[in-house]
């Protein structure tokens, strides 16, 4: 294997940003891995974790490596059964004396004497001189397996299968998750001759047949396929484009050339596009309408999975942001036929638009983990009608879908927006599992002025809540003809007139099924009139109505804000330490830039008047300061919980004072003077004006810090 720490220049980072690198030697050993690949490869990995750089990782190998004893094999002697007849068989193979003295290290064996005084040393079990050979292979991949995996959630990973990866080189593709596919490469488990035997048939042709594109980026594995290596490159530097320079690290924005101020100009018409709505597209005339992210920034992944889903990353107004959207065209799912089994033919399954099944809820849930783990703020443009929920549905795990998203959104530590957009709408469980209270801290939730939003449609409401018979209540409290006609009826009953009642009956009975269609369009009127946007921002369950047509501003604006909340609560919680929670932080910065406006709280809603105080470190520096001494005393006051800590805390001072520099070094002597006996302090004393140290003198500070310190643990 190879590897190398890469600095580049990108446009998103002018003054370089570092990766590192690490692929297959296809030259030695068909790039299989062994004890040593996999060791170099783990080393990598925890290189990659340490540093929080991504790691991308050029997958081109046979698998875990396939060896055998060649100094045995070049020498080992058989047992026959009958020497002049080796058809009858063997017992077992054997070394001669001679031989098992020069490579006894690479067997175990016993002896055998014959009844000619021949000595055989029987086989027992081949060791190997060199390493590599079996199963010490397998365990080395379920190392670097464990260390890759580790490396998607501790720093960014992306795999580019470039050439035929093969077992473990096939899970690792897996394991980092994020993965680009040549199209002329397969990726599998076992080559398609080693399954023709072990099925006994020709059954399978080449490994594309078993690994390829076709599968692989059908079934969630492989998020873009390339033609070409340059391709796979681009891809790579365009995914990298998105992603911080080191975990944690600051966003990538970039000075947007599609202005951030400009409107939406694409228009649904009855259904909502959702490629449209994202980057727009060019009319029949050939006027490009713009959506609502930056011109040309929308790239899709995992598009040939789960199309009823379409997910990918884009940049609103020069800000990466990853992206969930809906597709509204029923689709078609194509589960290919398996040669290896007789009775499989193709099936082609229809996908109704607007519906999670189990395929796209898992897509949903495996784009947020990806995203959240690329710390990336999320829009999800919702216009689910829904869960399906057939018997097959739930047997393929629909519920542990839904149930994966709630997760991965109660977990998702960036801003989160979620838009139900023009002529969308978001119904029942939908709903519940995109809600802004499933992680009230990062998600907010909008709806256009046209949005619908309800547990049913209205449809399926007037059959539980407006019901024929209220319907026909309902014509009998409106209709003024039927209102006459049965106010007759009942003269007619107290009158005693029968032969009138019978003909008022039949009249009233065809008025009913007369007017029942428009009356039955009421009540779904009736029942549509609870789903607008205006009831959801009455109920509270939006933050705000917004236009489509000033959507992307508003966005914008919205996004920005955030970003800038969540860099300024990241570095109260860092100087704070892990026991201040998100929102108290976030109510502190809130109480700081208040404290500086005189209290006006609706200065809090002014954007510019915050960019301008957090731009300003002086602002809060010394408040993060006072947080940072809090946070340092909690932790001596945990220390001085417990006596075999505080007696490893001079050893543990020291080694710290040894790291620090000489200013700090000055300043803790100063800090000693005033906290211990005069006698100590004047055996510490030294000048401060001192801006270098010799190292000479620098040991001896460090000597006579490390007296004091004993002094201190032993009173």
């Amino acid at each position: 294997m190879v590897a190398w720490i890469m600095e580049m220049s990108t446009p998103e980072f002018p003054m370089g940003r570092k990766i590192l690198v690490v692929a297959n030697d296809v030259t030695f050993r068909n790039a299989s891995f062994g004890p040593s690949e996999d060791a170099f490869f783990q080393a990598v990995t925890d290189v990659a974790c340490e540093q929080k750089i991504p790691l991308i990782y050029l997958a081109a190998n046979s698998g875990a490596r396939i060896g055998a004893a060649e100094e045995v094999k070049s020498c080992f002697r058989v047992g026959w059964s009958d020497e002049s007849n080796p058809e009858r068989g063997f017992q077992y193979v054997y070394l001669t004396p001679e031989d098992h003295e020069r490579i006894k290290s690479s067997v175990m064996a016993h002896e055998l004497k014959l009844s000619n005084g021949e000595i055989r040393w029987v086989i027992d079990t081949i060791i190997g001189e060199e390493d590599g050979l079996g199963v010490e292979n397998l365990s080395g991949s379920g190392a670097i397996a464990s260390a890759y995996s580790r490396a998607y959630h501790e720093t960014f990973t992306l795999t580019y299968v470039t050439g035929r990866t093969v077992g473990i080189g096939a899970y690792l593709a897996r394991l980092g998750m994020r993965c680009i596919q040549r199209l002329d490469q397969p990726i599998i488990l076992t080559g398609y001759s080693a399954l023709n035997k072990l099925l006994g048939r020709e059954v399978y042709s080449s490994h594309m047949q078993l690994g390829g594109p076709k599968i692989m980026a059908t079934n969630g594995v492989v998020h873009r396929t390339v033609s070409d290596d340059l391709e796979g490159i681009s891809e790579i530097l365009n995914w990298l484009s998105f992603v911080p320079p080191y975990s944690g690290g600051p966003l990538p924005i970039s000075t947007p050339l599609d202005p951030p101020k400009r409107p939406v100009e694409y228009f649904p018409d009855t259904t909502c596009d959702p490629r449209a709505a994202i980057s727009g597209l060019t009319d029949a005339s050939g006027k490009w309408l713009g959506g609502i992210f930056d011109k040309d920034s929308f790239i899709e992944t995992l598009e040939g999975w789960a199309k009823t889903v379409v997910t990918g990353r884009a940049k609103l107004g020069g800000i990466p942001v990853g992206i969930v959207a809906v597709e509204t065209q029923t689709m078609k799912q194509v589960i290919p036929a398996d040669p290896g089994q007789l009775d499989s033919h193709e099936r082609v399954v229809p996908q109704a638009g607007q519906v999670w099944f189990p395929d796209s809820a898992t897509k949903t849930a495996q784009a947020l983990m990806d995203f959240n783990r690329e710390e990336l703020p999320l829009f999800i443009l919702a216009n689910w009608r829904g869960f399906s929920g057939g018997q097959r549905d739930l047997f393929e795990g629909i519920l542990q879908a839904g149930s994966t998203i709630v997760e991965n959104l109660r977990t998702y530590k960036q801003p989160v927006f979620v838009y139900i957009p023009m002529m969308g709408e978001l119904r029942g469980g939908a709903w519940v599992v995109v809600d802004s209270k499933i992680n009230s801290d990062h998600i907010e939730m909008y709806a256009e002025t046209t949005a619908r939003g309800n547990v049913l449609e209205p449809e399926g409401m007037i059959e539980i809540r407006f019901r024929k018979k209220e319907v026909l209540e309902c014509m009998d409290r409106i209709d003024q003809q039927l209102i006459n006609l049965k106010s007759k009826l009942q003269e007619a009953k107290s009158a005693g007139v029968y032969a009138n009642v019978e003909a008022l009956k039949d009249q009233i009975k065809t008025r009913e099924t007369q007017l029942l269609p428009v009356y039955t369009q009421i009540a779904t009127k009736f029942a549509e009139l609870h789903d607008t946007s205006i009831r959801m921002a009455a109920k509270g369950v939006i933050r705000e109505i917004v236009n489509w047509e000033t959507s992307r501003s508003f966005f914008y604006r919205r996004l920005l804000r955030r970003v800038e909340e969540e860099m300024l609560v990241k570095t109260v919680r860092n100087a704070a330490g892990d026991q201040l929670s998100y929102k108290s932080a976030m109510d502190m910065v809130k109480n700081w830039f208040l404290g500086s406006k005189e209290g006006k709280v609706d200065a809090w809603l002014d954007d510019e008047a915050f960019f301008s105080w957090k731009n300003d470190p002086m602002n809060y520096e010394e408040r993060l300061q006072e947080l940072r001494v809090q946070k340092v005393l909690i932790q001596l006051s945990k220390i001085g919980d417990s006596t075999l800590d505080l007696h490893a805390l001079p050893q543990g001072l020291l080694s710290l004072l040894q790291k620090v520099s000489n200013q700090i070094l000055f300043r803790s002597i100063d800090i000693f003077k005033i906290l211990l006996p005069h006698p100590f302090y004047l055996y510490l004393k030294v000048s401060c004006f001192h801006v270098q140290v010799e190292p000479a003198m620098r040991e001896q500070l460090i000597s006579d810090l490390k007296k004091v310190l004993n002094w201190l643990s032993s009173s």
